[in-house]
């Protein structure tokens, strides 16, 4: 959804002038801090997610503004074909992509090389992605094969222009090593210049891009985690894009702000309370269905906004191939009262968790905190700053671990990441399962590898109402992308869905 506002009047003073001169650089906000991680097999973080999409390619991509995969199309490799019984793909690539920073052209060995390491838990976030894949190869300079051991959903879906995807170069990689995550080499429209830590991070444009010199010739990413203050460069001219607040009152807001555009975008991100099954007092089902219980999603929609967001009816999100009713607990605060005292809480429990301190996701914790309380269950919200987060909730430091995403839209690839025992933080394959859950992976483990769409679905929908009746998570909101932009910018396609969380910047970007 798109509202643009049009104004009769001139904006006064710094704006004006802002607006009218001539650019040729975006200037970009960034919710983050500072830069978490630009290797894009461990860019989990949205800020991260953004900026990669501007840098990397993958073998293919979704259009720009889709996240439909209906709408996959060829990007660095310009065809593909699969064997009959689809295990065996082959890709051919384009002749003369080259890397940023003189690092060379691309190949089939750089194609490999970073399909590996997707797939190495040790070098990759995205490493249970992977797991059905027997081997990629170099048939020849320009000619990649990959066998899988098994039949997956969407074998394009773990090559395209997401997660662990993207192609990066063998020869930058090795050399800068460690410095990689803040120097990284791709293929993409822009190339990073510099980064001024807490400040800003410069791009440039990639005038050997295989598909054009980029209109933009720059992109600065602001780091500006603070609301209040990208809404004020955004109203001075200071910023030509910035994320927006997922909140109708704010959106209305800006809505009366001459020449500005509002869009509203998939994918929905899922916020869940992941409940760590195998700690006290989370181990007792009796707390977590306290938990569930007192939660309110009809009251967090109306906090967020009807615009912007919607209850969830499973433990993924909405609009995936496979999402059914999972039969989540009804809102219940008596309910969630009565099972603590069974419990052997009748006096209420506390418990501490770790908490992002990005303003949006620490809002809304505070939310959910204030709906627990009413209910007796205090949580004792201990703030880190958004990159330590990861890091922490990663190594199983917290009881409860607050997370919204979007995954490529397909049951397998949330239900894996987040449910299978594979996924478990803190084990070789760990992906994002914080909540230890077990109870699905033989339902999860056959829709995988199912040939009939029928016996698959069927599988994903158990495995959503096992998970559910466990309550592993407790599913909160899904909320939609917003972020505004001056009428001046066009992004040369219509921003319907992204899956970097943002709008793609691309070799036809450009100023009015």
């Amino acid at each position: 959804m798109r509202t643009a506002v049009l104004a009769l009047a001139v904006l006064a003073g710094g704006a004006t002038a802002a607006m009218a001169a001539p650019k040729s650089t975006l200037s970009i906000a960034s919710t983050a801090q500072d830069v978490g991680q630009l290797d894009p097999d461990f860019a989990t973080g949205t800020p991260d997610r953004v900026a990669v999409g501007w840098i990397f390619n993958g073998l293919v991509r979704f259009k720009p503004g889709s996240m439909n995969p209906a709408d996959i199309e060829p990007d660095l490799a310009e065809s593909w074909e699969s064997s009959a019984d689809q295990l065996t793909w082959t890709f051919h690539l384009r002749h003369g992509v080259q890397f940023h920073a003189g690092f060379g052209e691309l190949t089939a060995d750089d194609v490999v090389f970073s399909l590996t390491k997707a797939a190495n838990a040790k070098t990759s976030a995205f490493a249970a992605d992977f797991a059905p894949v027997a081997s990629v190869e170099a048939v020849d300079p320009y000619t990649v094969r990959i066998v899988l051991k098994q039949h997956v959903p969407s074998l394009l879906g773990l090559v395209t222009n997401y997660s662990g995807g993207y192609i990066l170069s063998r020869k930058a990689y090795e050399k800068r090593g460690a410095d990689f995550t803040r120097a990284p080499v791709g293929t993409g429209p822009f190339a990073v210049a510099s980064i001024t830590a807490g400040q800003s991070m410069t791009l440039v444009a990639n005038d050997a891009y295989f598909r054009g010199k980029p209109q933009v010739r720059g992109i600065v990413y602001r780091f500006m985690p603070s609301d209040a203050s990208r809404e004020l460069a955004f109203r001075s001219g200071e910023l030509d894009l910035a994320p927006g607040v997922q909140d109708q009152v704010w959106i209305k807001r800006m809505k009366a702000v001459p020449h500005t555009v509002i869009d509203v975008f998939q994918p929905g991100e899922l916020s869940e309370l992941n409940l760590n099954v195998t700690v006290k007092p989370l181990d007792d089902i009796r707390v977590r269905q306290a938990i569930a219980y007192a939660v309110d999603r009809q009251e967090l929609q109306r906090w967020k906004g009807t615009e912007v967001a919607r209850a969830p009816i499973s433990v993924i999100p909405d609009g995936q191939l496979g999402t059914v009713d999972a039969h989540l607990l009804p809102h219940d605060t008596a309910k969630a009262k009565q099972l603590l005292t069974e419990a052997g809480y009748p006096n209420g429990l506390t418990i501490k968790v770790i908490h992002t301190q990005l303003a949006e996701m620490m809002a809304q914790m505070q939310v959910v905190q204030a709906q627990l309380r009413r209910a007796g269950i205090t949580l004792d919200i201990q703030p880190v700053e958004h990159a330590t987060y990861h890091k922490m909730i990663r190594q199983d430091l917290s009881p409860i671990v607050f997370y919204d995403a979007a995954r490529f839209p397909v049951a397998d690839i949330y239900l894996s990441q987040f449910f299978h025992s594979n996924s478990i933080v803190k084990t070789p394959g760990a992906v994002a399962n914080f909540s230890h859950c077990t109870v699905a992976d033989k339902e999860i483990d056959a829709a995988r590898v199912a040939t009939d769409a029928q016996a698959q679905l069927a599988d994903w929908a158990e495995a959503q109402r096992k998970i559910a009746a466990a309550v592993c998570a407790v599913p909160l909101i899904e909320v939609e992308q917003v972020w505004v932009q001056h009428d001046d910018v066009d992004l040369g396609y219509d921003l319907q869905g992204s899956l970097s969380l943002g709008p793609l910047v691309t070799e036809q970007t450009h100023f009015k």
